[in-house]
């Protein structure tokens, strides 16, 4: 109490007792200033500062709860693809034995439409064969009866000579004259 009432024992309002306190006035309208100016603070910028504190407070919870979706998202697709790497060992091996399957049914067709193409071919080539053995056997026919004419004239020809040969046609015709 000593600094306060030599403070306002001191007649002089611009002077100070002490370096470090001011003067009388100075603190009574400083004082007053701080008033007003921390007054209107609260007052107009208060709210903005609330709601801004408030705003904050509720973007952060939002983050907040949008990580733990997230999380419990992740880990229920982790969960899933967990279950899927399961279910991929069972899908790899029922598509390889459905085409194991595909496979032998289409073996097993391609067999039977080769030996039917064998049969087909193997009809055919006997076919062929026996056209060819019968043009082959009449060509031959022909040609033994072209040569047996060719031989037989010339047999004839050196065997028989014009007088003989004179004989024979006049038998001939003899004989066509007696049996008309």
């Amino acid at each position: 109490m000593s600094i306060i009432s030599t403070l306002l024992a001191a007649g002089d309002p611009s002077q100070s007792p002490h370096w470090f306190i001011p003067k009388r006035f100075e603190l009574i309208y400083g004082g007053l200033a701080s008033v007003i100016i921390i007054s209107a603070l609260a007052k107009f910028a208060g709210p903005m500062a609330k709601k801004a504190l408030t705003d904050r407070t509720e973007k952060i919870q939002n983050e907040i709860d949008s990580a733990r979706n997230a999380k419990a998202s992740a880990e229920q697709e982790a969960v899933q693809i967990r279950t899927a790497l399961g279910d991929i060992d069972k899908e790899r091996s029922r598509i390889l034995a459905e085409a194991d399957q595909q496979a032998a049914a289409l073996l097993a067709e391609g067999r039977v439409r080769i030996d039917a193409e064998m049969k087909d071919i193997e009809a055919k080539a006997m076919s062929d064969i026996a056209n060819a053995s019968s043009r082959v056997g009449d060509e031959l026919r022909a040609e033994i009866v072209r040569l047996s004419a060719i031989a037989t004239d010339r047999v004839v020809r050196t065997a028989l000579d014009d007088r003989a040969q004179q004989n024979l046609i006049e038998d001939f015709i003899s004989k066509v004259g007696v049996s008309r």
